[in-house]
């Protein structure tokens, strides 16, 4: 135990160095599991995507077309608002950048923000510049794995901050929505589940943007 203590310690003193660890948070090598309401059950029979709201056609693709879609895979830092972090993670999924450069989603010039729909209700709210941004992606894989269901499985929003990508916002992990439904791409700004309840807008990790107050 207390070898498994120091390593972590000497660990979390690293990415700390490195300037990878934001105010306020701590390493962790475990996957804390943390939602609001059941784990939703996943028919691929049944299952669609939708994308809709300021887009010249919406798209609804089912699980099979979804699976289809061009993959990507990006290494991460992720941050709980929470205060737990966990770095070098993996993840494979689709990339909305990549749907959007490809053509698979042609965006209206009024589109600037995105809310992501999820299982029962679930919404978080993103600028369309972070969403466009390399750290946010539409997941399906974690660490080479399916996701688990606690964790969003079978997709989910993930967004975290790229090692030397300064240049890009980093929002906490809750800015990516588990049981991802769909995408709505809206001219204004809808605050989502967490931001009604008191959580900031923007949850900026370096600023330590947690809450409104």
């Amino acid at each position: 135990m207390f070898d498994s203590l120091r390593a972590r310690r000497e660990a979390e003193e690293r990415v700390r160095k490195e300037g990878r660890l934001p105010p306020g948070q701590a390493l962790t090598n475990k996957f804390p599991v943390l939602h609001y309401g059941p784990v939703p059950d996943f028919n691929p029979a049944t299952w669609d995507f939708r994308v809709w709201g300021e887009v010249e056609k919406p798209v609804t693709w089912t699980w099979a077309e979804f699976n289809e879609l061009p993959r990507t895979k990006v290494v991460m830092d992720i941050h709980c608002v929470t205060r737990w972090s966990k770095f070098d993670t993996e993840w494979e999924g689709v990339s909305v950048r990549t749907l959007v450069d490809e053509g698979f989603i042609v965006l209206k010039p009024t589109a600037r923000f995105v809310i992501q729909h999820a299982e029962y209700g679930f919404t978080t709210n993103l600028p369309l510049e972070v969403v466009l941004q390399n750290n946010f992606l539409l997941a399906t894989h974690f660490n080479g794995e399916p996701l688990t269901p606690e964790h969003g499985y079978p997709l989910r929003g993930v967004i975290g901050y790229i090692p030397g990508r300064e240049d890009i916002q980093t929002p906490y992990f809750w800015k990516g929505a588990k049981w991802l439904r769909g995408l709505e791409f809206t001219a204004e700004d809808r605050p989502g589940f967490w931001e009604r309840a008191g959580y900031h807008n923007r949850g900026d990790v370096w600023k330590e943007e947690r809450t409104q107050y």
